[in-house]
């Protein structure tokens, strides 16, 4: 899925934030002061990157930075000149002006708010404002924001009150400071941008304006905004005063509260309230007073019923909205936990309007809500994080807080149906800083163990449910049919067998088939992904900005499309996922004179094959912002992909149009209402399997585990059986204690280089990104770190040492941003080269490759002793270290063919043409023991696999076959030639089919 780290928020936690203004109190007569200029664009401030003092601008790809200039212009509101640039952004992007790191922060604290010209392009589109307060500098401050809409023509000059500005929930660079708008210590500020429009802006005369007040130093809050309450039984609406910098007020706070409007009608299903609290002058910041407001019990069974509470608040500013208690539903049918849930859906189902109806089809992104309250009004049917979209703090209880905030604006609705919230744990709970991080699946594919990929199914599903989410995006069960793709890691491997045998994942995710096990709190939703073709599309086919490769068209036979690209996903219906993803490229089966298809909206392959042929009955789940990609205009997007057989819509920014234009497809008769009524069936069906509507609030008893050791030692052993012993030349590995071994490269030494991208953000990151141990400090473990020398860039004298560890590879990305020719290759970076050129040059060495993908090295494989596929490990760089120094047998086998060069590419087992570097399903091993014999062994273990196959003994079978692997790898040795390589792979993929005896046959003719 496509994600960004959004910069749209706004304060959708509640709960006590001290709002912000002033410092000191003036009388209400004194005059305003005169403005304090921040930038006058007149050529003061220089475009420069912190920590100097500058103007900088930013963006989530490489296109996505606008472009700045100070123009000079004849009807610049102030001076000569204003900041003026263009912009097209597809992600996020934006500029900001950072106060010079070396001098000190600036003091707001004595002005009302932040005033600009800005020259409007009456787009419609909301133009997001940052301030930067407190912490030690601009790029470590708190960060607060608000928003304005290009909705006029020309100059205006904007005026914004810091009472205007919220907490970032979405992100804070530094976890949060203290959540308090100080302004005593203010480091500049930001402006995101539009998304989605091609279009130029102009600013001037940014200055702070007015006297801050004491009515604006001091807020009223309440402990929640929702209080849902059993019928019959009172809510307790806790009224809170507080202020900038925790100081008593200074002059006393009235609020006034009564009970008015709503669903609940009073008398009869609540009393009414009616009253004033007073809060005196000297009041402690923090105080608080009850409002309690009673319901009425009845014997019918009745929908919710919202009772707002209206605040009026005097000398402090009121609640951004006023609280509601809901009286819950109670007693009908769907409700009733002990009731089939086919009966349950029914029931709740035939009592929805459409509007409710097509909320439970919308799914935004959580940072993009425009008000918290949207969830109820929408009645919306899931949020998500996209990649990086995480609390502050972002901790186990930071999420399951958050996400609880969500579930309780559910309860406003109707019908109290609950949130399905979901997230890309792709390699573990990948989003939390903390969490236990597992091999990416190529790493997991390499294992060749269905049990590693089912306990690392386990052990996310549990980090995940814990924090309070029930979904997760994963996993992708992708065949990668070409090593220039971007999401390479993604995949299990290039052969639907090893894809279809790793599939133990899903019920390491979910549970039993059934969905009997979904309620359970360490259990999560899976989703099977993308549907179909996204590991095989064509080199140069994408057109979505600069990707090559992801995203592209797919073009098979109906043959291979069966074969290769559709093969994993009947199992995946068979095993109970729960849901299934489309992918973003487009299928052209070649031969049916139809052309490329964009998957979202290719009803015969979602309706016809998946739902109908297959027979699955889960919910089908757009990618983000996927069927914007369908050709035509926007309703010919709604109505194309729902009527294509999307169930659920991931709209992140565009959930109120998309709602609106649903509802308009229908009752224009362009979609069914009985399509309608299918998509929604299957979304409630899982909700109450997972158990959501009984329990919608996060179950944290699993959060001790997150990131524990026993978590982790899972992490580790996986980690282990990832890596591929590509080569060893007289015995190098494993490694001896005895040894004084010097380790150099780029990824030695890197933890957010070996977990890779979609690790705590979108694309991931270098450097310590998150908790683990990198595999140097695996190795100093392992082998002392007495023994152990390091140096990055191989400049410390080589003498002395008796062997050398290089660890090269890639640096982190994610999606099509990985492609090859999207500023990626193949080919190890000058600084990896130069380490192993130096090492391998001065004593024996090993080479690990830390990467998503194969890398070239043909070379340099000459003066390289022993070379292992490492892949992407996680944050477990133990479990590297265990098969360096021999605490565990190297026994990982190649799950996509290594290439001799780009030009190869693409290059796959099966593939008439096959000459690779090293074939797939090649692994060398350290075991102490490795079989011996010659053709007469090899006929006897024929005989045998044959004789295992004929009686399903297929442990026996997968034994003998890799006993006669293991017996020509030691044959062959370096001489692997186009003769060897092919048979070699074919008999991988014959005994992931159950082939066992013509795989050793064909390892035989490998042998010969």
């Amino acid at each position: 899925m496509r994600r960004t780290a959004l910069l749209v928020s706004a304060a959708l936690l509640t709960g006590l934030l001290p709002f912000a203004a002033a410092s000191t109190a003036s009388g209400a007569d004194d005059p305003a002061p005169a403005p304090v200029p921040v930038d006058n664009f007149e050529g003061e401030v220089p475009f420069a990157s912190p920590p100097a003092d500058g103007i900088f601008t930013w963006g989530g790809d490489s296109d996505d930075a606008p472009t700045l200039e100070l123009a000079a212009r004849d009807d610049a509101p102030q001076g000569d000149k204003v900041l003026s640039g263009t912009y097209e952004i597809s992600g996020y992007g934006g500029f900001t002006h950072d106060f010079a790191f070396a001098e000190p922060a600036h003091d707001w604290s004595a002005s009302k708010g932040i005033r600009f010209w800005w020259d409007g392009r009456n787009n419609g589109k909301k133009v997001n404002f940052e301030l930067k307060d407190g912490g030690a500098n601009g790029e470590a401050s708190e960060l607060w924001t608000t928003s304005f809409t290009d909705d006029f023509t020309g100059w205006k000059q904007l005026e914004i009150p810091f009472t205007d500005f919220t907490y970032r929930t979405d992100y804070q660079p530094v976890g949060g400071i203290d959540q308090v708008l100080g302004l005593t210590e203010m480091w500049g500020y930001a402006l995101t941008l539009p998304v989605g429009v091609k279009d130029r802006f102009a600013m001037d005369g940014v200055e702070l304006y007015g006297k801050a007040d004491q009515a604006l130093r001091a807020r009223v809050v309440t402990d929640a905004a929702v209080y849902p309450v059993k019928e019959g039984r009172s809510a307790a609406v806790k009224v809170t005063v507080a202020t900038t910098g925790s100081a008593p007020i200074e002059e006393p706070v009235t609020v006034a509260y009564e009970t008015a409007g709503g669903t609940g009608e009073s008398g009869k299903d609540y009393t009414p309230v009616k009253g004033e609290l007073t809060f005196p002058a000297g009041t402690a910041s923090g105080a608080s007073r009850t409002v309690t407001v009673g319901t009425l019990r009845d014997k019918a069974g009745e929908n919710a019923e919202t009772v707002p509470l209206k605040l009026t608040v005097t000398g402090a500013k009121a609640p951004a909205e006023n609280p509601q208690v809901v009286i819950d539903a109670h007693g009908l049918p769907y409700l009733d936990a002990k009731a089939p849930v086919k009966k349950r859906v029914a029931d709740l189902l035939s009592r929805m309007s459409l509007a409710e109806k097509a909320g439970q089809m919308t799914q935004a992104e959580r940072g993009a809500l425009t008000a918290p309250g949207d969830i109820a009004a929408y009645d919306l049917g899931s949020l998500l994080s996209g990649g990086g979209s995480t609390p502050t703090p972002n901790t186990a209880e930071g999420w399951a807080k958050m996400i609880d905030g969500f579930q309780l604006r559910a309860q406003a609705t109707r019908f109290q149906i609950p949130l399905i919230y979901g997230v890309d744990a792709v390699h573990g709970h990948n989003n939390l800083t903390g969490a236990t991080i597992m091999p990416h699946n190529i790493g997991i594919g390499a294992s060749r163990d269905p049990q590693v990929a089912y306990d690392a199914g386990k052990v996310t599903a549990a980090e995940v449910r814990a924090t309070g989410i029930p979904w997760d995006f994963a996993p992708c069960l992708c065949v990668a049919r070409d090593e220039r793709w971007g999401r390479t890691y993604e995949s299990f491997g290039e052969d639907p067998a090893l894809v279809e045998s790793m599939e133990t994942v899903i019920q390491g995710l979910q549970g039993a088939a059934s969905g009997k096990d979904l309620k359970r709190n360490d259990k999560v939703l899976a989703t099977a992904k993308h549907f179909v073709g996204d590991g095989g599309t064509e080199f140069g086919s994408s057109t979505t900005g600069s990707y090559t490769i992801d995203q592209g068209v797919t073009k098979v036979t109906r043959q291979e499309l069966e074969a290769v690209q559709l093969a994993p996903y009947q199992d995946a219906v068979d095993r109970g996922v729960g849901t299934f993803m489309p992918s973003y490229s487009s299928l052209d089966i070649l031969g049916d004179s139809e052309g490329p298809v964009k998957m979202h909206a290719n009803a015969a392959m979602i309706n016809g094959v998946l739902k109908d042929r297959m027979g699955f009955d889960g919910f089908v789940i757009s990618d983000w912002q996927a069927i914007d990609q369908i050709p035509g205009d926007y309703a010919s997007d709604v109505r194309t992909s729902i009527n294509a057989g999307l169930d659920m819509i991931m709209v992140p920014y565009a959930y109120k149009d998309f709602h609106a234009t649903l509802l308009d497809e229908v009752r224009a008769g362009r979609v069914s209402e009985k399509r309608i009524d299918d998509a929604v069936s299957r979304i409630l069906t899982q909700k109450f399997k997972l158990g959501l509507f009984e329990k919608p609030y996060a179950d944290t008893g699993g959060a001790s585990a997150i990131g524990s050791a026993k978590h982790r030692a899972v992490a580790r052993e996986a980690a282990a059986e990832s890596q591929v012993l590509l080569k060893n030349a007289g015995g190098v590995l494993p490694l001896k204690k005895s040894q004084k071994v010097y380790v150099a490269g780029s990824n030695a030494d890197d933890i957010g280089n070996q977990t890779g991208g979609w690790t705590i953000t979108w694309q991931g990151s270098s450097g310590k990104i998150t908790d683990g141990t990198t595999i140097l400090e695996g190795m100093r473990k392992a082998g002392g770190s007495d023994s152990v020398t390091y140096s990055k860039d191989a400049s410390a004298p080589t003498g002395g040492h008796d062997v050398g560890v290089v660890v090269v590879g890639e640096t982190p990305y994610a999606e099509g941003i990985g492609d090859v020719g999207n500023g990626h290759d193949l080919a190890l970076s000058a600084a990896d080269k130069a380490a192993v050129d130096t090492v391998c040059g001065a004593m024996k060495c090993a080479v690990l490759v830390v990467s998503g993908r194969p890398q070239l090295i043909g070379d340099q494989l000459g003066d390289i002793d022993a070379l292992v596929a490492s892949w992407l490990p996680g944050t477990e760089g133990d479990g590297v270290a265990d098969v360096l120094y021999g605490k565990r047998a190297f026994t990982g086998q190649l799950p996509v063919t290594w290439p001799k060069s780009e030009a190869q590419l693409p290059i796959n087992v099966g593939d008439a043409s096959y000459d690779p570097q090293f074939p797939y399903g090649w692994g060398l091993t350290t075991l102490t023991k490795v079989p011996e014999g010659g053709r007469a062994t090899l006929k006897a273990l024929a005989a045998a696999a044959a004789l295992a196959e004929r009686t399903g003994s297929d442990e026996l079978g997968r034994a003998i076959v890799d006993k006669a692997r293991l017996l020509v790898q030691r044959k062959v040795g370096e001489g692997i030639t186009a003769a060897v390589a092919k048979p070699f792979a074919d008999a991988d993929h014959l005994l992931l089919t159950g082939r066992y005896g013509r795989a050793v046959a064909k390892l035989t003719e490998a042998y010969a």
